[in-house]
């Protein structure tokens, strides 16, 4: 019989060569996994040097009322973006309010007065355009609807007048809703973790292709990490408008209402799965909701086949594609449903 014992026992490798040669494996790990961590780290910072390089010097500040002798003694009201080269510039409607005297500040300190071409308090929107401008830089609209959460974004403006600031974060949700200055709900917002300050207000949310993809507009007091900006598709929509009519172009129907819940009783009886509804409160007299026959009390619950379950969707369905159209509307009157006729009409903003 052979006795291999020996010759095995032979080829092993001690205990403390093989703890050597785990410690060296171990180390070698370590080196790959932190060289690979500083090539993540500088893939991610050439692409924010990168987004700040391509659109920061489309990036300005923008300044309303009264000139001061040192533009520093004032800061800056909030930001803007070229959006092409002959000064045309989105910002937000409450930065530029109802400023007569625009200017605008670039990264290099050139001053350009500006003047309003319309504003939508809807969706905390303005178009300016720079006086005799030509040739700036610029950025272009991307398709918001093509964002991903866990995006890489881009924020640049002027927070408390600190010109050219860049901050970087993460598209952290899509489809938010929030409420503008004049009452209506914004659609379809992206939040982000991208810090924004006073300031901000109006600068770009840029995509790493170096594309706008929202206008930065509200920051939530007391909570760090949640801001939010209304997406670019929003804002080329409304440029849209502008430019063509002046003015975003909604349908009116002439009611003031609120959410409010539908009877269960009154459900059962009209034959309606209905939960909640747009409770009419005021219908102004000569308006298409006073010619429909429409009266207060009534609660709307479908328009033009949408259902309604408050007074944001019937906002919602009122857009300018409802304009001049003969629409019906299935409102509840006193446990019965009915089903009217209405002709919303265009109507200019109150706000301007």
């Amino acid at each position: 019989m052979l006795d291999i014992t020996s010759d095995t026992a032979g080829d092993r490798p001690s205990p403390r060569t093989a703890d050597a040669a785990q410690g060296a494996a171990q180390v070698d790990n370590q080196v790959d996994n932190q060289a690979n961590d500083r090539v993540l780290l500088d893939a991610y910072s050439n692409a924010v040097i990168d987004v700040t390089e391509r659109v920061g010097p489309a990036v300005v500040r923008v300044e309303t009322g009264p000139k001061v002798r040192n533009a520093r003694e004032r800061g800056g009201l909030g930001s803007g973006i070229v959006i092409s080269p002959d000064g045309f510039v989105l910002t937000n409607s409450h930065v530029v309010g109802s400023s007569k005297e625009i200017r605008l500040r670039d990264t290099e300190g050139f001053v350009t007065d500006a003047h309003v071409l319309g504003v939508d308090p809807d969706t905390d929107l303005a178009l300016l355009r720079a006086d005799g401008a030509r040739d700036l830089p610029y950025a272009s609209l991307g398709n918001s609807k093509t964002l991903r959460r866990g995006q890489l974004v881009v924020a640049i403006g002027n927070p408390l007048g600190f010109e050219s600031t860049v901050t970087a974060g993460v598209v952290s949700a899509l489809g938010r809703s929030i409420r503008s200055v004049s009452g209506r709900t914004i659609e379809d917002v992206i939040q982000t973790d991208a810090a924004l300050n006073p300031g901000n207000s109006g600068g770009p949310l840029v995509s790493s292709k170096a594309e706008v993809i929202g206008i930065n507009t509200a920051i939530i007091n007391g909570a760090q990490g949640i801001c939010f900006a209304v997406a670019s598709n929003t804002a080329q929509f409304v440029l849209s408008e502008i430019i063509r009519h002046g003015y975003v172009r909604r349908a009116y129907i002439g009611v003031a209402g609120q959410t409010a819940p539908v009877p269960r009783r009154h459900a059962v009886l009209a034959g309606v799965e209905n939960k909640m509804g747009a409770l009419l409160m005021q219908i102004e007299p000569d308006s298409p909701a006073a010619r429909a026959g429409l009266l207060p009390g009534d609660v709307a619950i479908r328009l033009d086949g949408i259902e309604i379950n408050g007074v944001d969707d019937l906002i919602r369905v009122l857009d300018h594609s409802r304009i001049d159209r003969t629409l019906s509307m299935d409102v509840l009157r006193l446990g019965r449903l009915r089903a009217i006729d209405i002709h919303p009409i265009g109507r200019k903003p109150a706000k301007q």
